[in-house]
This record gives structure tokens, sequence and C-alpha cells, in this order.
């Protein structure tokens, strides 16, 4: 399993996703070995054997074309022959694709050097740089050097193909396609791709090209795709022309937490409304402020919260300057898990007003701390939580209207919140791992279901 985040080291819910998912597969009694760019030493123990791709040597010969200071050439060697990559430079970051600047050579520079240049070799003809190849060092996350790390982490996978006994590949997200793409070719296993989000969630139709295109190989090339709602379905089929039958819905699960009491409640008043993830554009927060602007008008004592950082902060701080609502908004920045909390235990309610949400764990996260949610439409969470109030994202009149129903009426609040938490019970990561390990026995036996 090829994954690029895992807690405690998370800058979303991909990483809570993998750690509830490989917990669950467990067991499943599924032998879990699991990759990550860089491991920090302090990850929580869930049953399956992590690997940090710092510590695996990448066996290469390394060649600087100095004729284009652009490229880094790396040859790789194969069952099949010997091939050439190109390295290619960006600054692209996984969650600010928007308004970014495409680097001067695309993916496609990347397909168009791959050759068979030389006759097959043995593994011994590897020029190494130690007895286990040249180590990488990581930095994980998403920071300026993503595609090249996302490529260096293909190299790495290349030698776990062929060092590692596995029956299945399994790749989270973008950032591990190629890497995927690689051990599939080289051990000839099935591979699964796991959509958690696709870059028209991220930033819809000005998204990044080359992100695009390293999903559209990855979907292309993988045996199965995961996806983690009918929303995002539709959208593999309609955006990247993925058949349906190709396509299993697997919902994400929640991991049962103990409660925790609060003081910031008794600080801020009564009435808290929290809006809690990346502050970005696929998060909807600027629909947000305009609800929470309509909602002053009725409740002026009422607090609002938005808890998480992002690229659209900066704009979403002057707007709600410009509109003079300063003192009833409160910036946390990106909260820790025990500070996020003491937050939900503080929030009268919860509001996930996303443009585009594959899912949504965070709104389950408020149920099991008693807090009564308003999401979206456009949301998967939405398919499985049925007790909770929905509205279009855009439409900021019926969302303030549910906030103020909610703050008005304890009756509905009480409502929502004793139906939602009997829900929660039933949206479980074991849920989840069991339809996978039917997945998984179906590819490693290959046998098609009707």
């Amino acid at each position: 399993m090829f994954g690029w985040e895992f807690p405690p080291q998370i800058s979303g819910g991909l990483g809570t996703a993998c750690y509830g998912l490989t917990r669950a597969l467990v067991q499943e009694n599924i032998d879990v070995l699991f990759v990550v760019p860089k491991l920090m030493g302090n990850e929580p123990d869930n049953g399956s054997r992590l690997v940090s791709a710092s510590h695996i040597g990448i066996r290469q010969i390394i060649s600087t074309d100095t004729a284009d200071q652009h490229f880094t050439r790396f040859k790789h060697f194969t069952r099949e022959g010997c091939f050439t990559t190109l390295e290619v430079p960006s600054t692209l970051s996984a969650y600010n694709m928007v308004h970014l600047q495409e680097p001067v050579y695309t993916l496609e520079h990347w397909n168009h050097s791959i050759t068979v240049a030389e006759p097959v070799q043995e593994r011994q003809s590897f020029t190494t740089h130690s007895e286990t190849g040249s180590l990488y060092d990581f930095k994980g996350g998403y920071g300026p050097q993503l595609i090249e790390e996302v490529f260096r982490y293909a190299q790495v996978a290349s030698e776990i193909a062929i060092t590692e006994e596995f029956d299945v590949i399994h790749a989270h997200d973008w950032m591990t396609y190629p890497a995927a793409i690689a051990a599939k070719r080289l051990s000839g296993k099935p591979m699964i791709v796991h959509v958690h989000a696709t870059e028209f969630d991220r930033a819809g139709k000005q998204g990044s090209e080359m992100v695009y295109t390293i999903e559209r190989e990855g979907l292309d090339e993988a045996d199965r795709i995961v996806a983690v709602s009918q929303w995002t379905k539709q959208i593999l089929m309609e955006r990247y022309g993925i058949a349906s039958d190709k396509i299993e819905v697997v919902h994400n699960g929640v991991i049962a937490e103990e409660r925790t009491s609060s003081d910031i409640k008794q600080m801020l008043g009564s009435h808290v409304v929290t809006f809690l993830g990346r502050i970005t554009y696929q998060k909807g927060p600027e629909y947000f402020v305009e609800a929470a602007a309509k909602v002053l008008t009725l409740f002026p004592e009422v607090h609002f919260v938005m808890a998480g950082s992002g690229d659209f902060l900066p704009q979403i701080i002057e707007k709600v300057a410009r509109m003079k609502l300063s003192s009833r908004f409160h910036f946390t920045g990106f909260l820790k898990r025990d500070e996020i909390d003491q937050v939900l235990a503080a929030t009268s309610v919860y509001v996930m007003p996303s443009v585009s949400e594959p899912f949504g764990i965070t709104p389950l996260e408020a149920v099991q701390r008693n807090v009564p949610i308003i999401i979206s439409n456009q949301s998967g969470v939405s398919e499985v939580m049925h007790h909770a109030l929905k509205v279009d994202f855009w439409d900021t009149d019926a969302l303030s209207q549910a906030i103020c129903s909610v703050l008005r009426y304890g009756s509905l609040s009480r409502e929502l919140k004793r139906n939602a938490g009997k829900a929660i019970d039933l949206i479980t990561w074991e849920k989840a791992a069991q339809r996978l390990n039917t997945l998984y026995y179906e590819l490693a036996t290959n046998i098609h279901p009707n």
C-alpha cells in the first residue's frame, strides 16, 4: 500500500483515512506493507508494517545532461530493459493548485522520454552508492518539491517491487499513482487506486494539467478503482471517462474516540458555529462567511470559529474585515488533534459548506462529540449521514436559515444529535475493510464478479 500521509503528520483527511483503513484491514487478517515518504518515529501502531521511503536505497545510474539544466536523467533497469526518466522541477502543492503557472516541462516529457534503449540486464548491473543504493531524504507533505518527490517515490516503489512479496498493490491518491504503476509493471501484480479526491475537487476547472494527467494515467492503469463516494464515482466517469463497472464505491468510516470537555464555550458564549478544514476553494469558506453575516442579523451574539489553514485564509480574513464581522470571527490556524477536540466540545453547530467534497470525515467526528451538523449536498458524507441538515453550498440563505434553526430550536438540535449519534455506529472502517478484503481476493485470484 502506497500512501502520502500517516498520523500524526497529516495535512487533511487522507492520513486519517489511511490509518483507520489499515488498522481495520489488519483486523481482517490482511498483511499490510504501508509505504510513506517519511516516517518521524512517533506514528501510532496500527498492526501494519510501516516503511519509510527515505530508508529505501534507490539503485540507479545518474547522469546530468548539461545541455539542458531543466532535467536530471535517471536510468532504470527492469526485467524488460533499460529506460530513462527525466526529473521535472515544479512548485506545485497538493492543496494549492489554483492560479499556479504550469512548469515548462509537463508529464508528457516524462512519457516521451521512456524508451527501451539497452538490452535487458541483470540486477547486478545496478551501480550503487552503498549496499542498498542511494538514499533520498523525502520531506513528505506538499512542499515545493512535491512533483520531484512523487517520481523519486516511484523509484522507491521499483525497489520494493523486486524485493518484497505481495499480492495486490493499493495506492492512495495521485501522489502515489506513479509508484503503483512502477510496482505493477515490475511485479505483474494487480493494482488498485483509491480516489480520496480529484483535481476537480481541489481546484475546480482551473486545476493543474500535470496532476490531472498523473491521475488519468493512474486510473487507466488500475485494474480496479475505489471511490470514497458515489459523488466521486460520478466525477471519475464524467471527467476522466472511466467505465462505471471499473469503479467500486467504498465509503469511509470513523474511529470511535472518547469525548472531551472544554471551557472555550464559556469564553465565547452559548452559541458557537464552527468551520473546520482547509481554508481553500474546495471547502467553500466564503459561503460560510456570507451565511454568517445573515445569521448575525438575527443572532448578534453568535461567535464563528474558522479552524484550519490554507491558501484562501488571507482573503477570507480580508473578507471578514470588509464585512465588519471581525469581532465575531476567530481564526485558529491549523489545529492538532487535542485542540480540534476542544473546539468541537465547545461547538453548537458544525458547518461543512464544501463545493466538492469526495467524502468528509470531520462531520462524523463532530457527530461523535455530540455536535449537530450541516453539510453540503455536494459531499460524499451526505450519502451516509441521513440525520444532518443539508444545503447546496452556494445557497447561503438556506445555510443561514439552517444555522438559525439549530440555534433557535433546542428540540431540533437534540434530535439531530440523537439520530446522528445512532447512525454513526454503522459508519465504520471495519465495513470498508470487509469490502476491500473481498476486492483483494477477487484481484489476487483473478475472479471477476458478474
